[in-house]
């Protein structure tokens, strides 16, 4: 299985930054890849969106910092929060990832964590901007019930991930390309190497999706969760199925 992300057919150099990224965006997905030579002091890459952006990730290509985790930010909790998109910890607070500063319509700020950027390392950081229609980044509180919470994402959701923040815990995926019908029950995790399983997780409504477990990876009563949402298409609005 893959699932793919248009970032748009050219590459130019953004110079919005005190330092020039390669940029690579499509700002009717809302999505952008960055790639850029680290300095080894805080520093600021363009993204080429336009809007701030909700969620970016970032992780080393060169380097002495290959080897680190994939650092993944969000703007629910703020640049002083870091999750890990390679394994299970809870949200975690490292100022030297993003120097405590929130991007901006233009940039994204680096701190000087020598996971994150090394004088001469190449890095490569995933840009994610909200899109009415098409795409959510938020979070929901788990009630421990098979008849789970209704997050509200304003369409029919075709890709789910979900994260616990709050104690360690996986990535669960769910799509509606494997699964055409609800309740979804196959499931695959973005930080494990674990075979695709089945066990009841979503239901995809028109409007957001409903959790169908007890499962403390996705809701657990009272825990604290992330997630990823994405329709098919990114369409302002959407059509009839």
């Amino acid at each position: 299985v893959g699932w793919c992300w248009d970032a748009g057919s050219s590459t130019v150099t953004n110079t919005d930054g005190s330092t020039s990224a390669q940029v690579r965006a499509n700002t009717t997905a809302g999505f952008s890849i960055c790639t850029w030579t680290g300095t080894g002091s805080n520093l600021t890459i363009g993204h080429g969106l336009g809007v701030k952006p909700a969620a970016h990730i970032t992780t080393s290509r060169t380097g002495s910092s290959v080897g680190c985790d994939w650092f993944v930010y969000l703007s629910i909790f703020g640049a002083e929060k870091n999750l890990r998109f390679n394994n299970s910890s809870a949200l975690g607070d490292a100022a030297d990832l993003y120097n405590d500063t929130e991007p901006t319509s233009s940039v994204i700020t680096i701190g000087d964590s020598s996971c994150i950027n090394v004088s001469g390392g190449t890095y490569v950081t995933y840009v994610f901007a909200e899109v009415e229609g098409y795409s959510k980044f938020g979070k929901y509180t788990g009630n421990g019930n098979s008849n789970g919470t209704f997050v509200f994402t304003g369409f029919r959701p075709a890709w789910v991930m979900v994260k616990r923040t709050d104690s360690t815990n996986d990535w669960p995926i769910t799509d509606r390309k494997r699964n055409t019908h609800n309740p979804l029950d196959t499931v695959l995790y973005a930080d494990l190497t674990n075979s695709e399983h089945t066990s009841d997780r979503h239901d995809y409504c028109s409007n957001g999706f409903k959790v169908r477990n007890t499962f403390n990876e996705s809701n657990g009563s009272g825990a604290t969760y992330i997630y990823f949402a994405f329709a098919e298409n990114p369409f302002k609005y959407a059509r009839a199925r």
